[in-house]
């Protein structure tokens, strides 16, 4: 299938009308929000909410079936001396993997998502990645993180992202759209902006980061930009539109960070899983081992986490 073959009922956006990123006041407001202070009780609060906004991973050429139940064990399970927990959002697979994701979380409220469109690269053919959706979604997931062509953005060629988008939109039915821009390969936040705009506009329910497999990944200045559009296209068309940070956020403290982030620039509705995500793979069990310490008083040795 041709990608300018598409019908879409979608309007496209006039990019030149995205304003241009203040890279200054970008960084002047990330470094105020890592300098809030947070009290004992509201570091709890925050520390179970980030956990619940965790999309736990494994996305490597050596995941086993056998690896796929063990972390979703570890979502179920995420620590049995305390038993107030929330569980995560979401476990986060291949597509091949997604049916033994979708046995072993039968039962418990926790999604299956699945990368596809030849995740990382996005390097082929607009009917295999189409394939590449439809059979994560007909195998049980009902959450598609796809990648957008970079090449092609990068080349000016916008009319072919958005309608590569727009088509993923449609092969996932009924399943939530995650569309990651893999920002380390943008360059600048200028085009991390735009391109924001565009996944929004040819209907992403998400926008996400990175694949986690280049750096830099995610960074509190691309995801603030990310979080100002957002906020703009929600003002602009009325639909509330997710975040998904992914890649190198592996302390809670930085977690906590994005979370003044996000509750300052969009404010208390998008604090939920519903809107905001974390893709990570080691970022639970730093949370775990700092609520141990709010618990307990004292730190409780990593070996009783799992690595995965």
């Amino acid at each position: 299938m041709s990608v300018t073959a598409l019908k879409t009922s979608k309007a496209f956006p006039d990019l030149s009308r995205v304003p241009a990123v203040d890279e200054v006041g970008v960084s002047e407001r990330v470094a105020r929000f890592q300098t809030r202070s947070i009290k004992k009780a509201s570091k709890v609060e925050a520390l179970k909410m980030i956990l619940s906004m965790i999309d736990l991973t494994t996305l490597e050429g050596q995941d086993t079936p056998g690896k796929v139940r063990h972390l979703c064990q570890k979502a179920i399970h995420l620590h049995d001396a305390l038993p107030d927990l929330p569980h995560v959002a979401a476990v986060c697979v291949y597509p091949t993997m997604v049916g033994v994701a979708k046995q072993a979380l039968e039962g418990h409220d926790i999604n299956i998502a699945s990368v596809a469109t030849a995740f990382p690269s996005g390097m082929s053919s607009l009917d295999v990645k189409l394939d590449d959706a439809r059979m994560a979604v007909d195998a049980g997931a009902n959450e598609i993180d796809m990648v957008i062509s970079r090449g092609a953005f990068l080349a000016g060629e916008y009319g072919y992202v958005f309608d590569e988008i727009t088509a993923v939109k449609e092969a996932c039915g009924d399943a939530h759209l995650k569309v990651i821009l893999e920002t380390g390969e943008l360059g600048t936040l200028d085009r991390v902006r735009r391109a924001s705009v565009l996944a929004m506009h040819a209907g992403a329910d998400f926008i996400k980061t990175s694949t986690g497999k280049i750096q830099p990944a995610a960074t509190m200045q691309v995801t603030l930009v990310m979080l100002q559009a957002i906020k703009d296209y929600y003002y602009q068309t009325g639909r509330m539109v997710g975040m998904k940070p992914a890649g190198g956020i592996s302390k809670a403290k930085l977690a906590v960070h994005y979370l003044v982030m996000l509750r300052e620039t969009l404010g208390m509705a998008w604090m939920t899983p519903e809107w905001f995500r974390f893709g990570a793979s080691s970022l639970a069990n730093d949370v775990l081992m700092q609520l141990m310490k709010q618990s307990t008083g004292v730190y409780q040795s990593s070996d009783y986490f799992s690595k995965d």
